[in-house]
């Protein structure tokens, strides 16, 4: 079938000089929800921000520290997406230049979430399995070379992209306008390719890193006499962890689930894409401060003070 008349073809209906594009109403309501959620995880994210930053002891403790680091992360990641979605229906095409800055941002910081929950599912394990060493191989110097390290590999693979991209697009390329999606301003069929192979490397690990770490601390739970709560609490949180990584991985099968949910729903793209717009990129930002702002005592404990009695400006807390 010619791919510019199959209906399924998701890329045409993006692309076509009379794309199908929602009723001002419908538009309305569907942005007005989406900045609506954007406001209120902005405010719980400024909140857990305000309350790691104005108490030190939490500075010291390298949970925390990755932590802190994934809630930034999944904030800029989010407020990418926002802005995008938001533009798309605004202007519907925007410069080039423009949307190569918003994509490699948005992949940067959607890259960046598994390999952070890796490295804090090792710092569970390393907590639960080896107690004695745990302050001297989780130190806070070593904390912030892994988030480098962590950022040196969520950058090198996809800024590729945009150096191929220089290579083959004529300067004109990047002063016309577009629809703001990734396959439309990255184009050459080898970036692909190389997507694939390094998107399957990349959850690989990830995956296993969380399967290795929770049987040894299921392991360890079994043998210890004296902390089980933290080590049951450890394993609660790399399972949490676990369906964190699978709710990112939707991100990056998102257009086959478009192409899948089309074929059953005809004729609904722009629900389709919304509804996977919502679950992929919004929900999972949902889980981090759930998973420590509320679960993690010590954190609650201090966060309370901020979200719930609205004392973002109080001094901060000392520990006794």
């Amino acid at each position: 079938m010619n791919s510019t008349t199959d209906p399924f073809d998701t890329t045409y209906k993006i692309n076509s000089a009379a794309p199908v594009r929602d009723s001002f109403p419908i538009a309305f309501t569907k942005n007005f929800i989406a900045v609506l959620v954007w406001l209120i995880l902005s405010y719980i994210s400024g909140c857990v921000v305000v309350t790691f930053f104005r108490n030190q002891t939490f500075y010291e403790d390298p949970r925390y520290i990755l932590f802190i680091h994934m809630i930034i992360n999944d904030a800029v990641q989010l407020t990418v997406t926002i802005m995008l979605h938001v533009l798309s229906y605004i202007f519907y095409k925007i410069n080039v230049s423009f949307c190569c800055v918003f994509i490699l941002l948005a992949v940067f910081t959607t890259r960046s979430t598994p390999l952070n929950l890796a490295g804090m599912a090792i710092e569970r394990y390393i907590a639960v399995c080896h107690p004695l060493r745990h302050s001297q191989i989780c130190t806070v110097r070593r904390t912030y070379v892994l988030i480098v390290l962590i950022w040196v590999v969520c950058i090198t693979p996809d800024i590729t992209e945009l150096f191929v991209t220089l290579a083959t697009e004529p300067n004109s390329f990047f002063h016309s306008a577009v629809f703001c999606l990734r396959q439309n301003v990255f184009k050459d069929p080898s970036l692909t390719y190389k997507r694939q192979a390094f998107d399957i490397l990349y959850f690989l690990f990830v995956f296993l890193t969380l399967v290795y770490t929770y049987l040894r601390v299921l392991f360890a739970a079994k043998a210890l006499s004296a902390d089980k709560l933290g080590a049951k609490r450890a394993r609660k949180t790399i399972l949490l962890h676990g369906a964190q990584l699978l709710m990112c991985l939707l991100s990056y099968i998102n257009p086959s689930i478009e192409i899948v949910l089309l074929m059953i729903f005809p004729g609904h793209i722009l629900a389709i894409r919304y509804s996977t717009f919502l679950i992929v990129y919004i929900l999972p930002r949902f889980l981090s401060p759930i998973i420590y702002g509320v679960r993690d005592e010590k954190f609650r404990r201090y966060l309370s003070r901020y979200i719930i009695c609205g004392q973002c400006r109080v001094p901060a807390v000392k520990e006794h």
